[in-house]
């Protein structure tokens, strides 16, 4: 079975970057950077909750080493879970990859048992790796002690979720991307009346901006309402 990999430089979402993520802790993207372009930097785990970006992470990284001429692939562990020796087969070839939601295979033994092989070899050969996760080690469930171990010797990120002002942050930063005007307004109607996940956020701001460029209107709250009511 195959499973998916990324392509980086053609298939990375072009707003996926380190320099449109918003609320990382100091030092983080320093740290993420200097993974995703240096051989020799330490590897990286980030923890953090649902909707809190550690997938816009692990896909800027890879972008980033794309960029520097370092080939880079992401693997989706919720899509190789059951069958993670044959997804990882290959990957030896890349200077970085990105594992990204650990926690879809915790509690299988043989996928946790082919993640520390893939984990030791990569250390002998020298490739950078990034893991993402919705919490750390001890707290997702996984069941061999030596792969827990390995994992622990990463240096850590942990992300904090977008507050309402991070939310307001990120939907300002998208929007004038695109150059779009906000109305304050309008971003204070989308944060009490639609969605709050940040990528719902972001696939609301592109849908305004595709109908106020059809429009040709300014995204004002009965703007909003109009829109909203026609989906």
């Amino acid at each position: 079975m195959s499973v998916p990999q990324l392509p980086l430089a053609l298939r990375t979402p072009s707003d996926q970057r380190f320099e449109s993520f918003l609320g990382a802790p100091a030092g983080a993207l320093a740290q993420l950077q200097a993974l995703a372009r240096a051989p020799e930097a330490d590897w990286l785990y980030v923890a953090a909750a649902h909707g809190a970006g550690k997938t816009h992470l692990a896909l800027a990284a890879c972008a980033a080493a794309g960029e520097s001429g370092r080939e880079a692939a992401y693997l989706p562990l919720k899509a190789a879970a059951g069958h993670l020796q044959q997804a990882l087969d290959g990957l030896e070839r890349h200077a970085l990859v990105a594992l990204d939601g650990l926690e879809a295979i915790a509690g299988d033994r043989a996928d946790e048992i082919a993640l520390f092989d893939f984990h030791n070899r990569a250390r002998a050969a020298g490739i950078g790796l990034l893991y993402t996760a919705a919490d750390v080690p001890d707290a997702i469930g996984l069941v061999l002690p030596d792969l827990r171990s390995r994992l622990a010797q990463c240096a850590r990120i942990v992300l904090r979720p977008l507050d309402d002002a991070g939310r307001a942050a990120l939907l300002r930063d998208r929007a004038a991307r695109r150059g779009l005007v906000l109305e304050d307004a309008a971003v204070d109607w989308m944060l009490t009346r639609t969605v709050r996940e940040p990528a719902q956020l972001v696939d609301l701001i592109e849908r305004l901006d595709r109908a106020s460029l059809a429009a040709k209107r300014r995204v004002t709250v009965p703007f909003l309402r109009q829109v909203l009511a026609e989906e």
